[in-house]
């Protein structure tokens, strides 16, 4: 997913997220300029599953 369609769509994403992933907070979801790597470790941490297989789910949003 390019960065244009990732930021666009990112409030939808991240409602998503929280609704699958109870226990994600606000902090875990933020999004900025340069901080997607930071972002998807706080995810793979929380949810247990490899940067590839985040990318693709929220992809698949």
């Amino acid at each position: 997913m390019d960065d244009l369609r990732f930021k666009g769509n990112w409030n939808i994403i991240k409602g998503k997220l929280k609704q699958k992933y109870g226990e994600l907070t606000d902090d875990d979801l933020t999004y900025g300029e340069g901080k997607a790597d930071e972002m998807l470790g706080r995810l793979q941490k929380k949810t247990g599953k490899s940067k590839d297989e985040l990318k693709r789910e929220i992809e698949s949003m």
